[in-house]
């Protein structure tokens, strides 16, 4: 069988453009799903269960719908939730709100689009510009669609150190993957815990730890040692920032500074950039772009991916009373040490360096740098010329309508990504409220296109 339309990936990029597919194509559309996971649409930020782990924006900007910004806090005022426009709710409430929207398509079988969930791994492929793209399956079977939506996001960070630098030894003491939540059983009540980076999943793994009962040590080791800024508790209407056209990252950093000089609150002129932050990347040579990645994303993810109120004046108690200590340096390895290891790193502005014991160490430095790495599939379709990593490596290359753009730099009609993959061209495409657009956005051209194809179709009949 040949799909009409396969979407590759199970998180919330995925379920958010087949929600929008189920909405827009006809009855007699078909569509694929390939994915492993059997916690759908959730992927890691939404499948958590810990009451402690909250959404980084409130629930009145985090409807799936573009076009109905009210209908997450009506669902969790449906179930009871006392809500207001700044509340945050936890990841897992915003998983089963997702999973309930889809299920709600799923009952009407009848007016809807023929879709199919394929419990698989998507492991290679084949295909070419116009014929659309036959996947090879780790469960031993192929799929064919006329049109693919990439959403399979990017892979966790490794460490920020050489792998010569870390004892074979020491490996058991390192938590790749903190989002498998089986490691705290791991943690002793006083264990020195060393956590590598400094940003959101710092704070999240910092917090679960003293709800598990841990009252050891935590050290946070970043490059700048900067923690992310909270949100207002009660959200300020945006400022929008006037800035010239073709302006340089000196004028978008000064024009910044005096609309928050002249504001009560810097916070309200970092949400009253939003709305331009993607033109503002576009218009940016790739010289522009890479100087703002070495000397200004850090700055950039404090202020504009924040954290809840509360969960920022939880983190700040500990802080304050010694228990997490968040220290600016770079890792130069990892050595076992007796019962447990040695983490020696250079403090920044030092020359010198030292170092601290820890019982176990946590990876929480974010995504990876080049957004393929993580899936076979991805690498193969790269090493096929049909897709190709963005200049900055990113993610992978596509143009403003989200096609993607393989060796030849022509945009492939049968190919779209979608989510966290498209950062080199949108670069502020993380988020719920972007990535919703977007995928809203593809399924229109899909549906489109869809639409177009029949009635040729019928008029050659």
């Amino acid at each position: 069988m040949t799909y009409d339309v396969a979407i590759v990936g199970a998180g919330f990029s995925a379920i958010a453009l087949t929600i929008n597919l189920l909405d827009m194509l006809p009855p007699k559309a078909t569509i694929a799903v390939i994915g492993d996971d059997p916690g759908f649409g959730r992927g890691t930020a939404y499948r958590t269960e810990f009451y402690l782990h909250r959404l980084n924006v409130p629930a009145a900007r985090m409807s799936i719908f573009p076009d109905q910004p009210d209908d997450f806090t009506d669902w969790l005022a449906s179930r009871g939730k006392l809500v207001s426009p700044d509340t945050f709710a936890s990841r897992g409430e915003y998983g089963l709100y997702l999973r309930d929207r889809l299920a709600a398509r799923l009952r009407a079988r009848e007016h809807r689009a023929r879709l199919d969930f394929v419990r698989a791994k998507a492991v290679s492929c084949n295909g070419g510009r116009n014929e659309g793209v036959s996947f090879i399956l780790d469960t031993g079977g192929n799929l064919r669609a006329k049109t693919v939506v990439l959403a399979l996001g990017v892979g966790s960070a490794g460490l920020p150190v050489p792998p010569d630098r870390i004892s074979p030894a020491a490996l058991g003491r390192i938590i790749d993957n903190p989002w498998t939540m089986g490691w705290l059983s791991r943690v002793g009540r006083n264990d020195e815990i060393c956590v590598l980076g400094s940003g959101l999943t710092m704070i999240d793994q910092v917090l679960s730890l003293r709800a598990r009962g841990h009252r050891g040590q935590i050290r946070a080791l970043s490059r700048r040692g900067l923690v992310p800024q909270p949100h207002l508790g009660r959200r300020a209407e945006p400022v929008p920032v006037d800035l010239p056209d073709g302006a340089e990252l000196s004028q978008v950093l000064n024009a910044l500074r005096r609309s928050a000089a002249d504001a009560p609150d810097w916070r309200p002129v970092i949400d009253g950039l939003r709305p331009k932050t993607q033109a503002l990347w576009q218009g940016l040579t790739i010289s522009q772009r890479s100087r703002f990645l070495r000397h200004a994303l850090a700055w950039w993810n404090i202020h504009r991916h924040r954290i809840a109120p509360d969960v920022h004046r939880q983190f700040q108690a500990l802080v304050a009373d010694g228990t997490v200590k968040v220290e600016a340096g770079f890792l130069s390895g990892i050595e076992e040490d007796g019962n447990g290891v040695r983490v020696e790193y250079r403090p920044r502005g030092s020359q010198d360096t030292t170092g601290f014991a820890a019982d176990l160490v946590v990876n929480c430095t974010g995504m990876e740098k080049a957004g393929i790495g993580h899936s076979p599939l991805l690498r193969t379709m790269c090493d096929l010329g049909m897709i190709r990593m963005d200049e900055l490596g990113l993610g992978i290359a596509v143009d403003k309508t989200s096609r993607v753009l393989g060796d030849t730099q022509r945009p492939n009609a049968a190919l779209f990504a979608v989510g966290a993959l498209t950062a080199g061209q949108f670069w502020e495409i993380t988020a719920v409220p972007d990535i919703r657009v977007q995928a809203m956005r593809i399924a229109q051209t899909i549906s489109a296109e869809l639409h177009v194809a029949d009635e040729r179709a019928t008029r050659s009949a």
